[in-house]
């Protein structure tokens, strides 16, 4: 299948970037290169950008995609907290811009094969990268009932989490959970007829949880954001779109250290730890699509975006 990816508030994107055409940019989830092939295109001789993406499908279409457009975008198979040595190699020691665009792609979701959706009966997948030998079905089936409602509470906020876990752990004892509708039958089986009734897809949130903790999504961008800070030019731009509670919250928070870091007691006259601010946050509210996007993209109704000014 195509390699469909609409590329979320990309005016906002483009414009928050505030691209130089001899700046040097990365977009750390590149996707379909929707935002990159913008980015790309305003992009004039000494202008440079680096493309990361842990999906190798990802990887190939960006190739294409961007190559048909400038030889001035470099794509490299990595996630994208392996950054710092992907600009080592390319010897780039400053960037003027840094994208990251959180979260599941439309492809990933469309692609019923990959495992990432409740709607299509597919192996329990949920590789960002299919090169990795763990899969969801690794953890449905191997981890233990604390570990798997662990799990569903923090990265899926899911209410029925204890249920879900003891009832996964009781039906592998008899036979392995090996697809997303075996998974989605055993969800439905856990939790009220109310939240049935009232509530949207019951499996939503376990998914979510799943997908995160395979990933290790929000690890992932807790050990980058002060890292990306750094490595940005002075002026240089961090925007990060975020789609759940979960990765807005690191984000926002992650921001607001980096312009304020200063752990003194608010009664101390002067700052004694010596910690400086790295720049300010530009969005004190993050920049939300308007209702026109939201109308054409449905999957962009949950979308935020942050940006950080390196000083």
């Amino acid at each position: 299948m195509e390699f469909h990816h609409v590329p979320i508030l990309l005016g906002s994107v483009l414009d928050q970037l505030k691209i130089k055409p001899d700046g040097c940019y990365m977009d750390g989830t590149v996707g379909g290169a929707g935002h990159s092939s913008e980015i790309l295109k305003r992009l004039g001789e000494g202008g440079r950008l680096v493309c990361l993406d842990q999906d190798r499908t990802a990887v190939e279409v960006a190739r294409e995609r961007l190559s048909a457009i400038s030889d001035r975008a470099s794509v490299v198979k990595t996630n994208y907290v392996n950054f710092e040595t992907v600009l080592q190699d390319l010897k780039i020691d400053r960037l003027d811009g840094i994208l990251l665009d959180l979260g599941v792609s439309s492809y990933q979701l469309d692609n019923g094969e990959r495992g990432f959706s409740y709607r299509v009966d597919a192996p329990l997948d949920m590789r960002m990268d299919q090169d990795t030998p763990e899969t969801a079905k690794d953890i449905v089936n191997n981890y233990s009932e604390a570990d798997l409602t662990r799990i569903l509470r923090e990265y899926g906020e899911e209410p029925f989490a204890r249920q879900i876990a003891r009832n996964i752990c009781r039906a592998r004892e008899k036979k392995e959970i090996a697809t997303t509708f075996e998974l989605n039958e055993l969800i439905r089986s856990s939790i009220s007829a109310r939240a049935m009734r009232d509530g949207g897809h019951p499996s939503k949130q376990t998914f979510q949880a799943l997908r995160i903790a395979l990933n290790k999504e929000l690890q992932v961008l807790e050990d980058s954001i002060d890292r990306m800070i750094d490595s940005l030019s002075s002026g240089g731009r961090l925007c990060i779109i975020t789609f759940h509670s979960l990765e807005d919250r690191i984000v926002k928070q992650a921001m607001k250290r980096a312009e304020n870091p200063c752990i003194c007691p608010p009664d101390f006259p002067v700052c004694a730890c010596g910690r400086v601010s790295k720049g300010r946050v530009i969005t004190r509210k993050p920049i939300l699509p308007d209702e026109r996007e939201k109308e054409e993209n449905p999957r962009s109704k949950s979308a935020k975006l942050r940006v950080f000014e390196k000083k």
